[in-house]
């Protein structure tokens, strides 16, 4: 495994993000520098409103350029469980409350230049809520069939990674998927 020297240069801090800049000597000898966002981590959660109907949220995202078809998700609050962190954010993001939360696993969203792990769930036993987004978050609350969904994924129209991933694990633990 690489190893940073102790020649790293100061994090620079944004909004949700610091990003620090490495001298890593990798495992065959070279040492390079790396730009590392640090990510405090994230949960994502697929909200079954049915044997076989989820709840997908359509949201601006800037970077992407517009609105984008995923998954209700968040950013850890300090020292906050991943499956609180979902808890919550199917909570603010679609108004809906679970009467119980799966864990589906973990990924890394780009392993190249960030440490973020986002914690999959999946939602179960749903209840009505009131949605209570933040200001930054611009969100339709849309139910879709669970094939259609995973249809969207297989025809690039659902191209969030975390929520593409979400839904493939979520269906195979519903048996949806061999």
């Amino acid at each position: 495994m690489a190893k940073p020297s102790a020649k790293n240069e100061p994090k620079k801090a944004g909004f949700h993000v610091e990003v620090s800049h490495e001298r890593v000597a990798l495992p065959n000898g070279c040492e390079v520098m790396l730009d590392i966002v640090h990510h405090p981590g994230a949960a994502a959660v697929v909200p079954f409103v049915a044997e076989d109907e989820v709840v997908l949220i359509r949201q601006f995202r800037h970077a992407a350029g517009g609105t984008i078809l995923e998954v209700p998700a968040g950013k850890l609050d300090p020292g906050e469980p991943p499956e609180r962190c979902a808890a919550r954010e199917l909570t603010e993001e679609a108004g809906y409350r679970a009467g119980r939360i799966v864990a589906l696993g973990s990924i890394w969203t780009t392993p190249g230049f960030t440490d973020e792990v986002i914690h999959l769930f999946a939602a179960f036993d749903l209840t009505r809520a009131a949605s209570q987004p933040d200001d930054d978050e611009v969100i339709e609350v849309i139910r879709v069939p669970l094939a259609h969904a995973l249809e969207l994924v297989w025809r690039g129209e659902l191209r969030d990674a975390k929520s593409a991933l979400a839904l493939i694990h979520a269906a195979r633990h519903v048996g949806r998927l061999a």
